[in-house]
């Protein structure tokens, strides 16, 4: 079993305020699946979000992470995690914009102490598999939306992680270009990649195999559906 979260609880304190933004979550995922978490906003999806890519502790509950308890661990051990384990896209891509798309990908690798030929054969390979090798050398303002998330994707890969999460993947993106970025989602999943996507789009949730709705900080509904074809 790649996840389980057992009555996952996260309260954030501001000042005499306390917000319970989640309120015992609990379901498992198998590694392969591709999961859409969607609810409206202050639902709780990205708090959960956050957990399973352990950028946040939960207050209370368990979070298994590939058998360890990501509650229990140092922040050296998360932070390890984080770099070899999982793979993040964001809705604002969060690329460095006068870099090369190739050192944007090559990023991880860098902080991973991977020497510099392996990188850039790593890094190369990453972006060919996303469809952009033939720019490799462009910097990401040079590009459009869809090259640049794109970008985010190949960087996501390139320390081959047992998952991608992706917030919002499709958010800053037109319709057509978001079925191009869902069609490498898909492709990925169909080559055994785990992915958990957030989304507020129905269109976009329609792509995956699972879809995890949340309300108030909990789990409304947990079905399973058909995926789009791309």
């Amino acid at each position: 079993m790649l996840i389980d979260i057992r009555s996952l609880c996260k309260v954030y304190r501001m000042g005499d305020v306390e917000v319970h933004a989640l309120r015992g979550v609990s379901f498992t995922a198998e590694k392969g699946e591709l999961i859409a978490i969607m609810g409206p906003s202050g639902s709780g999806k990205s708090t959960l979000m956050d957990i399973l890519g352990c950028l946040s502790k939960p207050s209370d509950g368990e979070y298994y992470l590939e058998g360890e308890e990501v509650g229990k661990l140092s922040d050296n051990r998360l932070a390890e995690i984080r770099n070899r384990k999982i793979g993040f896209v964001f809705q604002s891509f969060n690329l460095l914009p006068r870099t090369t798309a190739l050192h944007n990908v090559e990023l991880p690798l860098i902080y991973g102490g991977i020497r510099r030929k392996e990188r850039r054969i790593r890094s190369q390979e990453a972006l060919d598999a996303v469809g952009l090798g033939d720019r490799v050398h462009h910097k990401s303002n040079e590009l459009s939306g869809g090259q640049i998330q794109r970008i985010a994707i190949a960087r996501a890969l390139v320390n081959n992680p047992s998952m991608i999460f992706a917030d919002e993947p499709t958010g800053n993106l037109d319709t057509a270009t978001s079925k191009d970025i869902m069609a490498i989602f898909q492709r990925l999943n169909d080559e055994g990649n785990t992915i958990i996507m957030v989304t507020h789009e129905p269109e976009i949730a329609e792509y995956a195999q699972r879809v995890i709705h949340i309300r108030d900080g909990l789990i409304e509904r947990d079905e399973w559906n058909r995926p789009k074809a791309v």
